[in-house]
């Protein structure tokens, strides 16, 4: 493993993020039928993830080592948008955000109520909404 590697991650990894435990996989536009009804109950939380890219491997591995939200108060979704990007231009219809990445949504009733990217992509700011 390159220094790069272990200070941004492998590129080549196609584990839904580094932490695969905390993370509920999306890989199907069906999911966000279900994703819609959750946020009824539950906040659901999209993480938009490029493997290829070094700065959302950066954003996600800050993300998930500040990330202290209890399971019943959100539930965290990880897309890897290169292998679903049909997925990633759905969501972006279907809750009016414009396509980013990396980018985090939070989902509640429904609707996106909060969207953002790259190096303001911040759990403690995520832990405040939900």
């Amino acid at each position: 493993m390159s220094f790069f590697d272990k200070i941004f991650g492998d590129s080549n990894s196609k584990v839904s993020g580094s932490n695969p435990q905390m993370w509920n996989d999306l890989t199907e536009i069906k999911q966000l039928d279900e994703i819609v009804e959750e946020s009824k109950e539950t906040p659901v939380i999209i993480f938009k993830h490029s493997t290829r890219c070094a700065i959302s491997r950066m954003a996600l591995k800050q993300f998930e080592q500040d990330y202290a939200i209890d399971a019943d108060k959100a539930k965290p979704y990880f897309l890897d948008l290169l292998s679903h990007r049909d997925i990633s231009n759905e969501i972006a219809d279907r809750f009016d955000v414009m396509h980013q990445s990396p980018q985090l949504i939070v989902i509640k009733e429904g609707k996106a109520v909060y969207d953002t990217s790259h190096g303001a992509i911040d759990a403690g700011v995520v832990k405040g909404i939900v």
